[in-house]
């Protein structure tokens, strides 16, 4: 494991998923996106959600025992379709490799795949190559029979340096909160970017083409086949999600929610995209602020809420955001230390002996909300 300064510095980026998403919301809301297009190709079909699954991380992970390895991904993989219930999962990280072999054993299984490359922090070159080699299997994958779509790259404003200042995804959420940028490079910059990542995709990749774009990314929709969209946002009245969704058909192309989820304690939908922003990475290990009271009713009732609205606008595809973080572990009984709270996994990290050093023989638990989506997936997939 590496030194106090850096575990701290990834612990915290691992929080970070779904950030811009409230985020960007906030600062641009839906006036920010472009012309819509006549038509919408896989908006009016009623009844209900196609897809419905999953985000699976594959990472390198704070330490050999939180990283990704063949035999948990298959076992998380299997769980996922045979308890889980659900059809589709987003395999989502770093090293074309890992991402291959999971998207592999994915559709090996039967499941759809959702398959997005995010390197993050190093140069648009890099970046770009990523891409290339991932789509390329993708590709591969889709010749052989596979169901899969792939991802350009998720939140280029976090996760491309540049096109708002920071170091990484955190100092960039700082950055876009305390307004330090320029709205106009961030604009151009994101633009000229997607466009590359498009046309790379494009080149290696002959099957649906997206881009998990944060809410509120202004984002050239035309260079894709569908609109993803990274939600997080809360409303106490039901018909404003509808509204302010129904706006994605605008451009003609089925929508997917690529994201959505909340934290696991009293008032996190309310947080949004930024409800893991409540740890204290000062001390070690790392603390709750707050005092807040952990809730995975919150959690649940959320997602079933959210899951509704989707499957009433008979979007195309709904992802939640995650499967499990194996770098937040629940501490029963010591909330100051329960990292879980601040997870927006459907399974809690459980540990042997001390929470704070994870040995090879750390597993999951489900939530309550993975209950919940479980039996919402199997009643959909019965009808």
């Amino acid at each position: 494991m590496a030194g106090g300064g850096e575990r701290k510095g990834i612990g915290r980026s691992r929080f970070v998923g779904g950030a811009a998403a409230g985020t960007l919301g906030a600062l641009a809301g839906l006036g920010a996106f472009g012309t819509a297009r006549a038509g919408a190709a896989g908006g009016d079909r009623r009844g209900g959600l196609t897809l419905r699954g999953v985000n699976y991380e594959v990472t390198d992970g704070e330490s050999p025992a939180t990283g990704w390895n063949a035999r948990r991904m298959r076992a998380d993989l299997r769980a996922i379709r045979d308890a889980l219930h659900a059809g589709s999962v987003m395999v989502f990280g770093d090293g074309v490799e890992r991402l291959a072999a999971t998207a592999e054993e994915a559709a090996g299984l039967g499941l759809h795949v959702w398959l997005q490359p995010r390197l993050g922090d190093v140069p648009e070159a890099d970046i770009l190559e990523h891409l290339a080699e991932t789509g390329r299997r993708a590709e591969h994958m889709r010749r052989q029979g596979a169901r899969v779509h792939l991802h350009v790259g998720c939140e280029f404003v976090l996760f491309v340096p540049g096109i708002v200042p920071g170091a990484d995804a955190v100092e960039r959420v700082r950055n876009l909160l305390d307004g330090t940028y320029d709205p106009v490079h961030m604009a151009r910059e994101l633009r000229r970017f997607t466009g590359l990542a498009a046309r790379t995709g494009r080149s290696v990749f002959r099957g649906a083409l997206t881009y998990g774009a944060a809410h509120g990314e202004e984002v050239d929709w035309d260079l894709f086949d569908i609109v993803s969209v990274n939600y997080y946002e809360y409303h106490r009245d039901r018909a404003a999600y509808a509204r302010e969704l129904s706006a994605y058909r605008r451009w003609g192309r089925p929508v997917a929610i690529s994201e959505c989820g909340t934290c696991t304690f009293e008032g996190a939908p309310e947080a949004g995209g930024m409800g893991w922003d409540v740890v204290d990475y000062g001390p070690y290990p790392p603390e709750i602020r707050g005092g807040l009271v952990r809730s995975e009713r919150a959690q649940a009732a959320y997602l079933a809420e959210v899951m509704d609205v989707f499957e009433s606008l008979s979007l195309y595809s709904a992802t939640v955001y995650s499967f499990v973080t194996p770098d937040a572990p629940h501490w029963p009984g010591d909330p100051l230390h329960d990292l879980d709270i601040a997870s927006y996994s459907l399974v809690r990290t459980i540990r042997g002996g001390d929470p704070s050093a994870p040995g090879p023989d750390w597993h999951w638990e489900p939530k309550e909300s993975f209950r919940t989506l479980a039996r919402l997936f199997a009643r959909a997939r019965r009808s």
